[in-house]
């Protein structure tokens, strides 16, 4: 068995302003190929996150992402398609540490994080599309404004990350259009504009810029535009829309209207944007939403920052409980602290229940029954409820996984397995006095049913009621068909029956060569013993035993399996043998009418001339009088 220790410890992390409830694992092995990492397999979670590979110098080879880890993970051991660059780094690697996060984006931008601080040797560099873009103010005359990947400490004004670079980009090109800005690289000194060392571009006659190379446009009006912007991408519509109103009344006043016109348009635009982007009420301002819920051992907050009926901020936190703190002592926590990671200056804040502030809070509490504020609070509150309810199906999955391992731990110390059985196959004839004899195969993998994996089989060689040949050529043609493929074997095969079987799925693994490399028994079903090749005193297991049950789940499932399989059997050969034995119907015939008709009681029941419109008037005279001989000629 492959060695590996699985250690567990807690982390909180701020990723770009977001929430990430971490939870970190590291899986230590010695080698790594498919058949290792099958032993450790069983403990990667189902969560999305981040996953690790390092060789056995502990330098980390490659970041990646997944919403599934263990889908993700398993996929680099079990596939065999993979390039040959893949496949040499799977041969490297000598360690896993996996990081869960409680969504695909928290995933997104901790890998992103991790790829440029570590520049792992088989991680695509970031020159595309997964580094997230801030959008920057330059720090110049006449600043540029645009996406950017890197950030340079340079005095100039970055706003983000922002993870969708195509809504931002879409909102970022409707504010060039209501306030043109420069796209050039020039160096608009006041010498180069002065000397008219530049001339307008295309830009300024389809309207997109008012050259300010050429003097065209002031220093004071284009820093206002400027501020516009990020007033707008910050959510301060208010302060936008007053200076515009203001602008309006000024030109009306002087009696510019086309100035006037031109600054309407502007206003109807913004506030058409306004519009699509308010989650509540527009007057709804400067307000900070916290929704609560908690279970026995912890405790989710849920936080929106809301500007004029916007959410331009959101979090959530999560406070594990340490002396069974009240509900109001750590909704208190959670509000200090986020209003200190946001720089809040909120003077209204809305919760669910009160809190003890203290005198000299900053604040006002709102606890809202109805309206706006309250379509806010239960919208944190939602958050606040995905959050939690995540985090208990984690803790539900792990238990189960933990269960799981003790399970097979039970199995290898009862069988005194080498490894760790987490794949094991059961074998299960059936036949009635040597009719029809077929057989089954069903798969457990880390003690559960693997379905995908379950396999009937048709007894090919074997003539008469003759269980214990039945048994020797499923088993030789399961495992030779296995090893054809390349794929893994099982770490244990149990044989539904006595010594009898058991013998004859032996010599199929010797005939095979691969008698040894895997473990082998057989469950009786009269005393539930446990028999084993070359040892004739068979195994009692206490019947309350984990590891008993599940073998008997296994043979039970496999002679399910064989019975359902035989008695299909026997219907369509039943089928079979009643309209076979019309004379003048052929196949062909037979097959059109069990297609339309679905069985043999339909067609008994149909009309001739139902049947007539399937095979013709000659054919279903023939049948409907094979089925209505009562009734004479037709």
């Amino acid at each position: 068995m492959v060695g590996f220790s699985l250690n567990l410890h807690n982390a909180f992390c701020n990723t770009h302003n977001s929430s990430c409830n971490f939870l970190t694992a590291l899986v230590c092995l010695q080698g790594m190929d498919a058949e290792a990492f099958r032993s450790i397999e069983i403990n990667i979670p189902d969560n999305p996150g981040v996953y690790r590979y390092f060789d056995k110098d502990d330098q980390m080879l490659y970041v990646g992402k997944a919403k599934h880890l263990k889908k993700r993970v398993s996929s680099y051991f079990q596939k065999t398609d993979h390039s040959a660059r893949i496949k040499l780094m799977v041969r490297k690697i000598a360690r896993i540490e996996f990081t869960i996060t409680n969504s695909e984006h928290d995933a997104l931008l901790l890998e992103n994080t991790l790829i440029k601080k570590h520049q792992p040797k088989y991680n695509v560099n970031l020159k595309d599309g997964k580094t997230y873009p801030y959008i920057v103010i330059k720090n110049e005359r006449f600043p540029r404004i645009f996406f950017t990947r890197k950030r340079f400490d340079d005095g100039s004004t970055y706003l983000g990350p922002f993870t969708s670079k195509g809504k931002v980009e879409s909102i970022f090109e409707f504010l060039r259009s209501v306030f043109p800005i420069r796209t050039c690289s020039y160096l608009l000194s006041e010498n180069n504009i002065k000397n008219n060392k530049f001339k307008v571009c295309l830009e300024y006659h389809l309207g997109n810029c008012k050259g300010p190379c050429a003097g065209l446009q002031t220093e004071e009006e284009y820093n206002e535009n400027v501020q516009s912007i990020i007033h707008i991408l910050k959510g301060n519509m208010g302060m936008v829309k007053s200076t515009f109103k203001a602008k309006l009344q000024e030109h009306v006043s002087k009696l510019e209207f086309e100035q006037a016109e031109h600054m309407k348009q502007k206003l109807s635009a913004i506030e058409a944007f306004q519009g699509r982007s308010t989650v509540v009420n527009f007057q709804i301002n400067n307000v900070d939403v916290f929704g609560y819920t908690e279970t026995d051992d912890f405790a989710v907050v849920g936080y929106l920052k809301v500007m004029q009926g916007m959410i331009t901020q959101a979090k959530t936190l999560l406070l594990t409980k340490k002396l069974q703190e009240t509900k109001e002592e750590l909704l208190e926590i959670a509000i200090t602290d986020l209003r200190l990671q946001f720089h809040s200056d909120a003077q209204e804040i809305i919760v669910p229940f009160t809190v003890d502030a203290g005198d000299d809070a900053q604040f006002s509490q709102t606890i809202p029954l109805a309206g706006d504020k309250k379509k806010l609070l239960d919208l944190a509150l939602k958050n606040a409820l995905y959050v939690r309810e995540e985090k208990l199906a984690g803790k539900e999955k792990r238990d189960a996984r933990n269960n799981n391992v003790r399970v097979l731990e039970t199995i290898q110390q009862d069988f005194k397995l080498t490894t760790l059985p987490y794949h094991i196959e059961c074998f299960d004839n059936s036949n009635i006095q040597g009719s029809h004899p077929v057989a089954s195969m069903v798969c457990f993998k880390n003690a559960k049913p693997s379905k995908k994996d379950y396999r009937h089989f048709n007894i090919k060689t074997v003539v008469g009621p003759d269980d214990f040949s039945s048994m020797h050529e499923i088993v030789y043609r399961r495992y030779k068909r296995l090893m054809e493929e390349g794929e893994a074997l099982p770490q244990l095969v149990v044989i539904d029956g006595g010594k009898g079987q058991l013998h004859a799925a032996v010599d199929a693994l010797k005939e095979l060569n691969i008698y040894g490399k895997l473990a082998i028994c057989s469950i009786a079903k009269r005393l539930e013993e446990i028999y084993f090749p070359d040892d004739p005193l068979p195994l009692y297991i206490n019947k309350k035993s984990e590891s008993l049950k599940v073998i008997q789940h296994l043979r039970d499932e496999a002679h399910r399996f064989a019975i359902t399989f035989h008695r299909q059997k026997r219907s369509k050969a039943a089928v079979g043998s009643e309209l076979d034995a019309i004379k003048g119907v052929g196949k062909n015939t037979t097959q059109k009418l069990l297609a339309h008709f679905r069985s043999v009681k339909n067609i008994r029941s149909a009309a001739m001339e139902d049947i007539s419109a399937i095979i013709g008037p000659a054919k279903a005279r023939v049948v409907y009088m094979h089925f209505h001989p009562e009734t004479g000629s037709v």
